[in-house]
Parts: structure tokens; sequence; C-alpha cells
């Protein structure tokens, strides 16, 4: 028989610090079970009311891209117009002049 290493000691503490770990969070998720309330009527569970389930998604009754009450999207902002002006500008001490796009 061979003596018991440090290793052997460590990997056995290491599962103890685990099982420990994984119980407790058994207990208090077995303590949050037992307070959350419980259907009286628990066989018709899984049953719905309506026997079809309405579609989430779908052609729209009214004006609009969806859901009703959306609405179309708002307009995009035209982008601004770009013009070529003459300007004159400093440039390593000296003086430059040309079109520039604005």
């Amino acid at each position: 028989m061979h003596a018991p290493s440090r290793r052997a000691f460590l990997g056995l503490a290491t599962s103890a610090i685990a099982t420990a770990a994984i119980g407790a969070a058994g207990v208090r998720l077995i303590g949050v079970a037992e307070a959350m309330p419980v259907d009286p009527d628990l066989g018709r569970a899984g049953e719905s009311a309506a026997p079809v389930m309405p579609a989430q998604w779908g052609p729209s009754p009214g004006p609009g891209w969806g859901s009703p009450g959306w609405g179309a999207p708002p307009p995009r902002p035209a982008p601004p117009r770009r013009r070529r002006r003459w300007v004159c500008w400093w440039h390593r001490g000296r003086r430059h002049c040309g079109w520039r796009w604005r």
C-alpha cells in the first residue's frame, strides 16, 4: 500500500469543497421552490383557454409596417448639400487659395 501524497489530499479537499457548494445551492433552491405559489387547478396547467393561439407577427390590419399602433417609420432627414467655394488658407507659412468642399 502506498502512502497518501499531497496531490491526492488536495484533490480530495477540492472535491469536498465543490460538493459542499453544490449542496448549499441545492438547499437554497429547494427553499425558494417551497415559497412559490402553487396553481390549485394542476390538471389544466398545460391547456390554453383558446384552441388557437394568436400570431405575434403578421399582416397588420391598419397602415404601418408591423404591429398595430407602430405606424410608418419616421422619414430620414435629407443629407446637407455639398458646395464648392473659393477659400484661402495658410499652410507652412504660405498662403494657398483654391476650391474647397463645404
